[in-house]
């Protein structure tokens, strides 16, 4: 890949859409004492950078060619509607492979992306069922498989947000910190090769989900890791396996340039942007903005900060979830297990050691049948985290038996 090669994908881009917005943000800016400019991937016609590998991909396989071959991928999230939208465009046939379990709310976006020029097909529980499946159909019509991140020509495609990136940035200026997420790693691997030298190697700083830290993992070893376990929240950024391709081009950096986020931190992110800046963003598109946090204003004062927010594509039937992370994770919100006396009067004397501020948000009997006493699952919502530290002070010296459940992720995945 050279800035010549990435220069002219770029330019044959333009017929497809125009580039995406380079925003200083002011919100941040203030947050940091720093210049913080978010580059808007979440507002190419898809909601993510995914379209730019794939018309870079398409783009090179129809010049040699390959117009009457079936493109085939396997993905249920950004990769699928990018290849959709972009079979349309260039009027190929394609043929996404999803999984059973997908969500109709993707299965009928993609749809109606590709319009005619697709057809999707539900194979398999897990991805690695869908993604066989795919294999076998491009070997049994001779097709074309686009992967999603490992591939030199979506490498390529993906570092037109680069060079865009320096065409937009303030007349003489460079970044001094460029925070990139990554999952599959097509989108780092192409932003640092397009900007390096210009910009060195300690300036930049890559943003994983703390359960899929493929990258990390990986750097740590010198070698291209398999994760025995991966998190799916942060579904777009959930990779098991960072692209061999991708890793040597990443291997250059130090283990400690990728932060890792924790899911929760990622939640506080989205609700933050919706609410304060009215901006949508999926879970992987909410990597950068949070790295950002993790850096904090000691290590942001005074730099001028890119951060790539990749994609938008986030169902709202996920948000209550998602507001339910963020307040655990901010300390607003805490679910305790309580014993409690079966007598007239109990529950009068437990509410009155809440404090003003404290708001019960769920009250459920775990246990009925007790003589003497009850066990109660109860999540309590506050205004500020230090409530909580009272409220437990009161329930200790009220003698009230109770376990605090909040970070127990096997209780919580049973009964909250």
């Amino acid at each position: 890949m050279t800035r010549q090669d990435v220069d002219s994908a770029a330019e044959a881009m333009r017929g497809l859409f125009p580039p995406t917005p380079l925003q200083l943000n002011e919100h941040l800016s203030a947050r940091y004492g720093a210049e913080i400019y978010l580059k808007r991937e979440d507002l190419t016609p898809v909601r993510s950078y995914k379209i730019r590998g794939a018309f870079n991909f398409f783009r090179k396989a129809v010049e040699k060619g390959a117009r009457d071959k079936i493109f085939v991928c396997a993905s249920a999230g950004n990769h699928a509607q990018g290849f959709a939208f972009i079979c349309r465009y260039f009027q190929v046939q394609g043929v996404v492979f999803m999984p059973v379990t997908t969500p109709q709310q993707k299965i009928d976006k993609t749809r109606i992306f590709g319009g005619e020029y697709i057809s999707i097909r539900l194979h398999g529980d897990f991805f690695d069922q869908c993604y066989q499946a795919a294999r076998e159909h491009v070997e049994a019509t001779d097709g074309f498989m686009v992967p999603p991140f490992d591939h030199a020509d979506i490498i390529e495609g993906q570092a037109t947000v680069a060079a865009e990136i320096i065409e937009q940035m303030p007349e003489g200026a460079t970044p001094d910190m460029v925070v990139l997420p990554v999952g599959g790693g097509g989108l780092a691997a192409g932003v640092t090769g397009y900007m390096l030298p210009d910009i060195a190697v300690q300036d930049f700083c890559f943003a994983e989900p703390a359960g899929a830290p493929s990258l990390k993992r990986s750097l740590e070893k010198g070698e291209v890791v398999t994760l025995s376990k991966v998190d799916n929240f942060v579904d777009g950024a959930a990779v098991g396996r960072i692209g061999d391709l991708n890793f040597a081009a990443l291997k250059q950096f130090a283990p400690e340039q990728v932060l890792l986020l924790p899911e929760n931190a990622i939640c506080v992110t989205m609700t933050e942007m919706l609410n304060i800046e009215g901006v949508v963003l999926e879970p992987a598109g909410a990597l950068s903005v949070t790295a950002l946090e993790m850096l904090g204003r000691e290590k942001l004062e005074g730099k001028r900060v890119v951060a790539i927010v990749s994609g938008g594509n986030f169902d709202f039937d996920r948000l209550p979830d998602v507001k339910e992370r963020a307040m655990r994770y901010a300390g607003l919100k805490k679910y305790f297990i309580l014993r409690l006396a079966q007598r007239p009067g109990a529950l009068r004397d437990f509410l009155n050691l809440l404090g003003p501020e404290d708001d019960i948000a769920r009250f459920e009997y775990l246990k009925k049948s007790a003589r003497n006493f009850g066990s109660i699952l109860i999540g309590i919502e506050t205004k500020h985290p230090e409530n909580f530290h009272q409220l437990i002070e009161n329930f200790e010296n009220a003698g009230l038996g109770f376990q605090d459940i909040t970070e127990n992720e096997v209780l919580a995945n049973l009964i909250i």
